[in-house]
């Protein structure tokens, strides 16, 4: 087996593959290594690399193997977290240059899952300031490119971890989601990224631990590395309120499924939103395949008034609560966009939250109901395919203006108000050969389901598998 052969499997085989004796983590991880070495520099997704730590921790893996003791879920898999979370002794930027030489004394409570599970640090993953916007570049690492084509965006925030997949330079990452930022890199990417339910992956240590809008989640090449991963990472943690109580093993089991007479929503731009013609083109050459593994296909949609209110203003509510001091002492040193999105939660006042609770609470009872119908829905996940690079947010989709650099991941944040989870999974290319994926969402608390049918859109169409030309 050649040394691409291995960084080609998917982690669920690499795990297999170290268990058995196959071959060994030390052959993985340095396997690996040479990917970074060869890839990085053209794509810039892995910030930091400590590589003597990669080396280390799979010899540590392969002496496990050797005694014959208990293993992890992930072990020998060599990863990178998001520049967001905690690592202890490894630099942790956010993307700011607050932060730029920030060392934590701590990891979050997502890295010392991982590693539980036998999965080994080795760096960080590029994501924009304070991981705001779906476009992955900061004053203190630049901007990270697209593996298809390094002239566009890979997306944000997790967009380090979404290139790094698909460069084949790690099996397995983390990432976090507000509006997105799991969904739209994968999307760009064309890997896969799922937002779990708020609570399926507990976020330790947090200031907003009663908070439903941000969520930590797994990316990986296939839908079933994502379900692996999950493994690791969910499952209750007494410190955080919310956490839902299934144990992480629940998502060992098959996600092989029959899905004959399964009722799915498809939704080509949920209520009207703009949608580039590409997207919707690469869309609709797949939908077939949904009636195909034996699902009832109805055009239809939930109704999301109020959706766009819920999202911003509970998203200012949070920007302010973790940046706001940021502003008050070292407004000269943050993004234009950074400040506009922190002052959305100094503005707001008491009311303004009550009242965005209240329609909050309105959302998801709509949503319920309609996801009683249907057992999942289907609709873009991001409004547009990969932009230019250069070019910091979108400002207009279809000839429609966008009123700030968000708003043209409604697609995205409609989903995250409702607190439903969703997954991205890779859906084709665009005559340019640019990633789309196609955004499937399930019902309240549903993520085993979501990933079943994920499994199943995947096998049936295979467009993980390809390859970005900064490999060859």
């Amino acid at each position: 087996m050649t040394d691409l052969g291995i960084v080609n499997l998917t982690a669920t085989e690499m795990v297999s593959g170290i268990k058995s004796k196959s071959f060994s983590a030390r052959e993985l991880m340095e396997s690996h290594l040479e990917m970074i070495d060869l890839v990085n520099p053209k794509v810039n997704a892995i910030v930091t690399l400590h590589a003597d730590l990669g080396i280390k921790g799979a010899d540590l893996a392969d002496k496990a193997v050797a005694k014959g003791d208990e293993l992890g879920v992930l072990h020998g898999l060599p990863t990178a977290h998001k520049d967001l979370v905690l690592t202890k002794g490894i630099r942790t930027t956010f993307g700011s240059p607050l932060f730029a030489n920030h060392i934590p004394d701590i990891s979050s409570l997502i890295v010392e899952r991982i590693q539980a599970a036998g999965a080994i640090t080795i760096g960080k993953t590029n994501t924009p300031e304070f991981g705001a916007g779906s476009q992955t570049f900061n004053e203190v690492f630049g901007a990270t490119l697209n593996p298809f084509d390094i002239s566009k965006t890979c997306g944000g925030s997790s967009g380090g971890a979404a290139v790094a997949l698909a460069s084949r330079m790690l099996p397995i990452a983390d990432g976090s989601d507000t509006g997105g930022s799991l969904r739209n890199p994968a999307n760009f990417c064309n890997v896969v990224g799922f937002r779990p339910s708020p609570g399926r992956v507990p976020m330790y240590p947090s200031k907003v631990s009663w908070s439903p809008i941000s969520v930590q989640g797994p990316m990986a090449r296939t839908v079933q590395d994502c379900a692996l991963m999950l493994a690791a990472i969910s499952g209750p943690d007494r410190r955080v309120p919310i956490s839902i109580t299934d144990p992480g093993e629940t998502f060992m089991n098959s996600l092989d499924r029959e899905f004959k007479g399964t009722r799915i929503a498809w939704s080509r731009d949920l209520n009207g939103l703009p949608v580039d013609g590409r997207t919707t083109k690469v869309l609709e050459s797949q939908k077939h395949v949904f009636s195909d593994i034996g699902c009832d296909v109805d055009d239809d949609e939930p109704d999301f008034k109020d959706a766009d209110e819920v999202f911003l203003t509970w998203r200012g509510w949070g920007r302010e609560i973790n940046q706001g001091e940021y502003l008050r002492n070292n407004r000269d040193q943050l993004k234009d966009t950074m400040i506009w999105d922190i002052e959305q939660g100094v503005n707001l006042t008491g009311p303004q939250l009550g009242l965005a609770e209240s329609k909050r609470t309105q959302l998801f009872q709509r949503m319920h109901e309609f996801m009683e119908k249907y057992e999942f829905l289907i609709c873009p996940v991001s409004q547009r395919p990969p932009f230019d690079v250069a070019q910091k947010w979108i400002t207009e989709i279809n000839g429609v203006k966008m009123d700030n650099f968000i708003s043209w991941m409604k697609s995205c944040y409609y989903i995250t108000a409702t607190g439903h989870p969703a997954i991205s999974v890779p859906c084709g290319f665009t005559d340019e050969g640019l990633p789309v994926g196609v955004q499937i969402v399930g019902r309240y608390r549903d993520d085993f389901g979501v990933l079943q049918l994920a499994k199943a859109f995947e096998d049936r169409t295979g467009f993980c598998t390809n390859i970005p030309v900064v490999c060859e």
